[in-house]
């Protein structure tokens, strides 16, 4: 087992695998990476099922089997998405088995939904009910149509991966959507310990598009703060997560046995060269977080990442000091959210469309 990744997990950072495919499950990668790397959890998007897709021929049967069926393009997808999913999901079952909170396998309401509230239910009930496994997670967009969403399944006992977070405004929506599904569960009769969920507040995202505005500026001081914004924004996050949970309406739920909504750093693969390829990992370091990293970022985590301590707890003023002064260079932080949370839901969709695009492409191969 890597010492690095075991460093990092001792530390009470939850290791989760951002990819996901058959040939990883039918090979026992998968299995390996539990065993020797500390991976507890696994996360997919429609661009990671494309490419599996696309790149093995672990798919093919079943594809051909779909199409003789009659099934339509979006059936072929949920069909190999959702086996793929339940799949991970039984390999990760002694890591659920063993934990009250990982060993989680999440999978996305279809992308085109993300501002369709009732769309995105019966897309995340559809998809429940489908993997049919307890430690799955159903990714529900953070977006403002989002937010009930995951109240309505939250209270339905449907275990929830929120994505998209961006700002501490709808970080703090997103927690308090949470709360409220746990106490329409609880007036249900529902044993909250059996609902699960995650945060998932993206990283490097913000990054890229400050940095960009500080290159426009082109001013020393907006140089020095480069690559600062997004751990700061974490940072503060992270504040506002303590802060929540330090309170009665929290404490009465967690008394009936409601589980924390972690906070999950996403995005943490980096996307500029000229930063440490571990960067959105060792300065997000806390207990009680989940850091769902792509393989290249995770490899080199086991390589060469330092874990030197919490870096998280009790610098929420610090992260905040840091967006006051890209205020000061000229930076409008609250339109960076904005821009990039538009930009993320486009993503969103455009990845629904090359997950279609792929597996129409596969079953006409199938058809030949």
């Amino acid at each position: 087992m890597s010492d690095r990744l075991k460093a990092l997990a001792d530390a009470g950072v939850s290791i989760w695998l951002d990819d996901l495919s058959r040939e990883r499950i039918e090979s026992g990668n998968l299995a390996d990476l539990v065993k020797e790397k500390s991976v507890v959890g696994v996360t997919t998007n429609p661009t990671i099922f494309a490419g599996a897709i696309a790149d093995g021929e672990r798919y093919d049967d079943q594809v051909k089997r779909l199409v003789a069926s009659g099934a339509s393009v979006e059936k072929v997808i949920f069909e190999l998405t959702t086996d793929d999913v339940r799949n991970a999901c039984d390999i990760l079952k002694p890591v659920a088995d063993g934990s009250s909170s990982d060993g989680r396998v999440s999978i996305e309401v279809e992308p085109d939904l993300a501002n369709d509230t009732d769309g995105t239910i019966a897309s995340a009930e559809a998809l429940w009910k489908a993997v049919d496994r307890s430690n799955a997670l159903i990714k529900i967009p953070a977006t403002k149509e989002g937010l009930p969403a995951i109240t309505h399944a939250i209270a339905h006992g449907i275990s929830v991966n929120v994505t998209l977070i961006f700002s501490l405004e709808r970080y703090r929506e997103v927690m308090d959507a949470y709360l409220t599904g746990l106490e329409q569960a609880r007036e249900a009769g529902t044993d909250l310990s059996t609902i699960q969920s995650v945060a998932s507040f993206f990283v490097s995202r913000v990054d890229t598009e400050v940095d960009r505005r500080l290159d426009e500026l082109g001013t020393d001081e907006a140089a020095a703060l480069k690559g600062k914004a997004a751990i700061a924004n974490a940072r503060v996050a992270y504040g506002a997560f303590q802060e929540v949970h330090a309170g009665k309406r929290w404490q009465s739920l967690a008394d009936a046995g409601a589980v924390v909504q972690r906070p999950l750093w996403a995005s943490t693969g980096v996307k500029n060269p000229d930063y440490p390829d571990t960067l959105y990992v060792s300065e997000l370091v806390v207990a009680g977080t989940v850091n769902t990293m792509p393989e290249k970022t995770l490899e080199a985590f086991a390589d060469h990442g330092e874990v030197t301590g919490d870096q998280v707890t009790g610098r929420a003023e610090e992260g905040q000091a840091v967006l006051d002064r890209l205020a000061d260079v000229g930076v409008d932080f609250e339109d960076v959210l904005l821009s990039i949370e538009q930009e993320g839901v486009e993503k969103f969709k455009k990845s629904w469309v090359e997950l279609v695009e792929t597996v129409r492409g596969q079953m006409e191969k199938a058809q030949a």
